[in-house]
């Protein structure tokens, strides 16, 4: 070619390029990806009706038919839609069709546990195959294809498929037409706003590389979006200087606007829903609906899953940690705020589980029963077939539950369940057994049959602060409050054996972090009993190697512990993910926290362990936390059940609610009245008061109820 001839062209090629036309949608305005074209200014021409389309058109033009109707109907593609587009050379893209020529009519069919993953390299760079994505409450149309771009599959890891997709069936989600220029998905991808599609990151790559596919000439300098459920404030955004007084109210406020306090105009829902078989998961509450007082009790907190909407579940379960936790951050927040409001519930809430509930009543008020005292899992009956909890003690529970009870008492300056939280520690102290570990779980058949003598004469060890740690705490209260030596022997000698093997011997039940933030608490009142060099270095200890995984922005990052020493570890296959309880984390390095099960309990150990203590060490590492927790609350106006909840999930890398969600149950968007949103919230209310959770419950006196119950219970020991 000559050198002129070739100049001319390159300058014609400036002069002239590629024409682009507007983006044709078919769709409502409110449709998620035509409102973040918009706002992003890509051009974009929308229509009502493909009859529109067809005479709108201009040959080359990009065109997508979105699924309006979605989930309940499908798209349906006429075959003179196909040969027009042909004709015209458009470009289409088509989501949710119910027929394609050469494709066996599909039916609707809803996902489960699977996820997205990519399995092509249509995306770039930035999404390469075998990154996983979430389509939440995903419908789908069962084409079967060849070579798709993206499937629907039941994959183990957090960002990856670590274990591929070979021994897994994958439902095609994205594909090409063969032979033709029309993408094709199954699902509605463009509700990615609406379902909380994630992580957002990835959809924007998504959504760009579908759109320059339809137009190539389309330049895309921005595709920014924001999620209906995201945190409150961003990673480095100036906090107010009242932030953590907001994040209390708005905490509070949560408990009410979720609805999770039954009322009497819905309760007969809840013996429909709690016992209608193994998991009682049903929708939630409308919002226009009324809120109780608390005097019928609590559900137990939104389920990890996300529906097409953005909605999620209820466990419609009344537990009693849940309850006691919740009253004791509404007594606090009453302490900080004066609300009577707040004071009427947190008494209401006590009291229903104290004097009414089945969770205080039957056996546990029988004094000749060895389950004397104790405060059973949940209220729902055995006799409803595949239940488990009403006749189960978790020790850990009901520590959790004397201290929130503990804590309500104390703001309400009442001592009209003293009584009953010493028959509680006094219960769970004759379970011990002599080095001051009890069995994780105890079922009542089983203490029905061996008695309470067998348990605490019996010799057992469980390196498994999860499970133990929260009651040598309140063993080392009761001790405060008593001065009972069987309530500090025992506790002490198992928090000298524990630490003698810590970490190697430790049980870690779904992450090492989070044992380490449950000695937290014991630890900084042993050294309130004992303020010795050897308590001090027990607690530094514990703190320093849970604060090594500290990050900048005052997240506490998850760790699993030593092979072979976990209870619910990573999935170890594919066909492992979301059976059982799990990590939320596949391996050491993903950047992600747990509110369920760790940061929640560090930050009360933190707190304690500073105010205890007088360390800086501590008090440092709780104040970044503290900002931390105020950011990541959950901000929503589509969802109000939602705001001012905390996830249990936290990716503070991306800055938004991601994890792995094998936890079957408990996975990454659930949040729990009590474990999450109760102790965080008490420590906020702690933190505006000045003052320490030992200090605020020391004016609860136990001693005037002491004899008579250790006599009817211990004997003379």
């Amino acid at each position: 070619m000559k050198p002129l001839l070739l100049i001319l062209i390159v300058l014609l090629s400036f002069c002239f390029p590629g024409k682009t036309f507007p983006l044709g949608m078919v769709c409502q305005p409110d449709n998620d990806l035509y409102q973040t074209c918009v706002s992003n200014s890509i051009p974009v021409q929308r229509f009502d009706n493909m009859l529109q389309v067809m005479k709108t058109l201009e040959n080359g033009q990009a065109l997508l038919v979105l699924a309006d109707e979605y989930p309940q109907k499908t798209v349906t593609v006429k075959d003179e839609w196909l040969k027009t587009a042909e004709q015209k050379q458009l470009r289409l893209y088509i989501e949710y069709p119910e027929n394609l020529p050469s494709f066996k009519q599909a039916s609707i069919m809803e996902a489960g546990i699977e996820r997205g993953v990519i399995t092509s390299d249509f995306f770039g760079d930035s999404l390469q195959p075998m990154r996983i994505v979430m389509v939440h409450g995903c419908h789908y149309l069962p084409f079967q294809v060849e070579n798709p771009m993206m499937v629907l599959a039941r994959v183990a890891g957090f960002d990856r498929a670590v274990y591929g997709l070979e021994e897994t069936e994958t439902i095609p989600l994205l594909f090409k037409l063969e032979d033709s220029d029309v993408l094709v998905a199954t699902s509605k991808l463009s509700n990615f706003i609406t379902g909380r599609y994630a992580p957002s990151e990835a959809w924007r790559t998504i959504w760009i590389s579908i759109l320059q596919w339809l137009d190539p000439n389309l330049k895309i300098t921005s595709f920014d979006f924001q999620s209906g459920v995201r945190p409150e404030f961003t990673k480095k955004e100036p906090l107010p200087e009242d932030v953590e007084k907001q994040s209390l109210e708005m905490g509070i406020d949560w408990v009410y606007n979720s609805r999770m306090l039954i009322d009497s105009s819905w309760v007969y829902l809840y013996d429909k829903y709690a016992c209608q078989g193994k998991e009682p998961v049903a929708p939630a509450i409308s919002t226009d609906m009324p809120c109780g007082d608390g005097s019928l009790g609590l559900l137990e907190g939104f389920q990890s899953t996300i529906n097409y909407d953005g909605s999620q579940k209820v466990r419609w379960w009344r537990r009693f940690d849940c309850h006691a936790e919740i009253a004791g951050s509404m007594g606090l927040a009453y302490s900080v705020s004066g609300n009577t409001k707040h004071r009427q519930t947190a008494f209401q809430l006590t009291d229903y589980i104290m004097t009414r509930s089945l969770m205080s009543g039957g056996n546990r008020t029988d004094v000749n029963h060895p389950a004397f005292g104790l405060f059973g899992w949940h209220d729902v009956p055995n006799y409803y077939k595949d239940l488990d909890g009403y006749e189960v003690y978790y020790g850990d529970d009901n520590a959790r539950g004397i201290l929130g009870v503990l804590a309500a008492a104390a703001a309400l300056e009442t001592d009209k369940w003293d009584e009953r939280i010493l028959q509680c520690l006094l219960g769970n102290l004759r379970t011990t057994g002599p080095g001051g570990f009890r069995h994780n779980r105890l079922n009542e058949p089983d203490l029905e049959k061996h008695g309470w003598q067998y348990y605490f004469e019996q010799e057992t060890t469980s390196y498994a602060p999860h499970y133990q740690a929260y009651l040598w705490a309140c063993y080392l209260w009761a001790y405060h409050k008593t001065g009972y030596d069987l309530f500090l022997n025992r506790a002490k000698s198992a928090i000298k054996s524990t630490m003698e093997v810590y970490p190697g011997e430790w049980t870690w039940t779904n992450g090492m972090q989070q044992e380490r933030a449950r000695m937290l608490l014991p630890l900084s009142w042993l050294v309130r009993i004992e303020d010795t060099p050897e308590h001090r270095a027990w607690l530094k200890k514990i703190a320093g190697d849970l604060l090594a995984c500290q990050h900048e922005t005052g997240a506490i990052r998850e760790a699993i512990g030593e092979a072979g020493h976990g209870k619910y570890f990573p999935p170890v296959s594919n066909a492992h993910y979301g059976t059982t309880e799990a990590p939320l984390i596949q391996e050491n390095g993903d950047m992600v926290c747990d509110l369920l099960y760790t940061t929640n309990f560090a930050f009360l150990g933190l707190h304690e362990a500073a105010s205890g203590t007088g360390d800086d060490f501590y008090k440092q590492a709780e104040e970044r936390l503290a900002k931390f927790l105020c950011r990541i609350q959950v901000h929503s106006t589509a969802h109000p059940e939602l705001h001012g909840a905390w996830f249990r999930a936290f990716d503070f890398n991306r800055w938004e609610y991601w994890a792995s969600n094998a936890d079957a149950g408990w996975g990454a968007w659930c949040t729990e009245t009590g474990w999450t949103q109760g102790w965080i919230t008490m420590v906020l209310a702690l933190r505006q008061m000045d003052t320490s959770f030992w200090e605020f419950i020391d004016s609860q006196d136990m001693q005037k109820h002491f004899q008579k119950n250790k006599m009817l219970k211990l004997g003379n020991r």
